[in-house]
């Protein structure tokens, strides 16, 4: 197949582009990519190498992405393509967010195909995930356009780090999502992620006020985004700002890729998280990973 052009970039002297879908703005010399490791500088031109190039495809439980109240008891065909933005040091699925697209085993799947194969097995909507679907954002729009015409859901596992306008694009395409909220402190989303909560956030109320079914995922890590304070600012900034209704899953962290020496979560430290978000008012607050 031929390279498929990214959407969202300028090209700049001495033959360097800017890609403009997230907020590190990569700077890309000839040959080279970006942070994602999929969008690549091929001759003045910024072009996809995951479009079309799934490296997982599953069906699963809708609960699993997790959203517990988006249509439960369903199930979704799931996609995925190497790339992420973020370099998450707990990364569970390192071994393709951390990767180039050609590093992996992978095939090809046209958009038509993936909707075809999703009414095929009997699944009403696709889940963009696994690994950070906004690098592929392409794809997921080309695939999510496809689905609506279709009558299919689409759903996007996020960890909502991009730009205004790519954001803007996608959402009247989304029926659904999960934006990982990594912690409530800009210090440590630098630190672990490489990237700023402002960002998250922006996507965050972006998407109510698109009314796209919104659920936030926190994972909480032992001595780096467990402190009572921190969690407590986290839940007063969603109930003030009208996400009461959303529903918060604390998820428990287990040793993973470049955090391997940290120990699980306490059960009791997710209870004490539940516990101060039911405080302030967030209505429907769940324990993952126990």
């Amino acid at each position: 197949m031929n390279p498929h052009e990214c959407k969202y970039y300028q090209r700049r002297d001495k033959g360097q582009v800017e890609c403009l879908l997230c907020p590190h703005h990569c700077h890309i010399a000839e040959g080279r990519t970006g942070i994602c490791r999929s969008r690549r500088n091929s001759g003045g031109t910024l072009i996809s190498e995951a479009y079309a190039h799934p490296c997982a495809l599953a069906i699963d439980p809708i609960e699993k992405k997790p959203l517990y109240h988006f249509h439960p008891g369903t199930k979704c065909l799931s996609i995925a393509c190497t790339g992420c933005n973020f370099h998450c040091l707990n990364c569970q699925n390192h071994d393709i967010s951390q990767a180039a697209p050609h590093q992996v085993e992978r095939g090809y799947l046209s958009p038509e195909r993936v909707v075809e194969i999703c009414l095929d097995q009997g699944c009403p909507g696709i889940a963009y995930t696994y690994t950070e679907p906004l690098t592929y954002i392409e794809y997921v729009s080309d695939m999510a356009r496809l689905a609506h015409e279709r009558r299919l859901w689409n759903i996007l596992v996020t960890a909502g780090y991009v730009c205004e306008e790519p954001l803007r694009d996608l959402l009247p395409l989304l029926d659904a999502a999960n934006v990982d909220l990594k912690s409530f402190s800009d210090e440590t989303y630098q630190r672990v992620s490489g990237g700023r909560l402002s960002v998250v956030l922006d996507t965050i109320l972006a998407m109510k006020d698109a009314g796209v079914w919104l659920e936030l995922t926190n994972l909480v890590i032992p001595g780096v985004n467990d402190d009572p304070e921190m969690i407590r600012q986290m839940c007063q900034w969603l109930s003030s700002h009208g996400l009461s209704n959303a529903p918060l899953h604390f998820s428990r962290f287990f040793p993973q890729y470049r955090m391997k020496d940290i120990p699980p979560t306490p059960l009791k430290t997710l209870q004490m998280a539940r516990r101060i978000a039911q405080e302030e008012g967030i209505l429907h607050v769940y324990l993952g990973n126990v």
